[in-house]
């Protein structure tokens, strides 16, 4: 558990880096790049490394209501993060699409995953996804939102790319020995 915790602690401080100490991180220019990478890196091997070998108490299990509200959150995330990358229409209504994407994410798998374990890592990731919009926004403004350059083929693509890697994500995970289409 404590390679988890870990994990999601490093993960959060790296993306929060240059929220917090904005100069110091300028500063540092290319390296600071290199040594967030670096930290990210470390966090992911971190927290897949320690969710894999946590173990704890279960106080709910997946149920056939809660696995369908946790698919239609998994496609609303990937969704967000595919219009996120397209700068789609949707990100003229959506201020942050990646955190909102982690926020639903997040969701779907707590809703399914009633472990310890999980609770660390989807809890973890859900509360620094809520504390990053809320600084982002205190820091930038909350009406702020991405440029864009909205086109049909460009709607059409971040759709077909939706359902493409959703499908492509639930077949690893049923690969992986984690089903989620059924």
């Amino acid at each position: 558990m404590v390679k988890l915790l870990a994990g999601v602690l490093l993960w959060s401080l790296a993306h929060l880096f240059k929220r917090f100490a904005p100069t110091f991180r300028q500063g540092m220019g290319d390296t600071g790049k290199l040594v967030v990478t670096l930290a990210l890196i470390g966090s992911l091997v971190l927290m897949v490394s320690g969710y894999q070998d946590a173990s704890g108490p279960v106080w709910w299990l997946r149920q056939p209501s809660t696995l369908l509200i946790s698919n239609v959150l998994m496609l609303l995330a990937v969704y967000l993060m595919v219009v996120s990358a397209l700068k789609t229409s949707a990100t003229r209504v959506i201020r942050h699409p990646q955190l909102s994407a982690v926020k639903a994410w997040s969701l779907g798998h707590l809703l399914v995953n009633g472990d310890l374990p999980s609770l660390v890592l989807f809890g973890g990731l859900l509360m620094w996804a809520l504390l990053s919009a809320l600084i982002i926004n205190r820091q930038d403004g909350e009406t702020k939102l991405a440029a864009t350059n909205p086109s049909w083929l460009r709607e059409v693509i971040a759709i077909l790319a939706t359902f493409g890697a959703y499908i492509l994500i639930g077949l690893v995970h049923g690969y992986l020995g984690y089903p989620v289409f059924n």
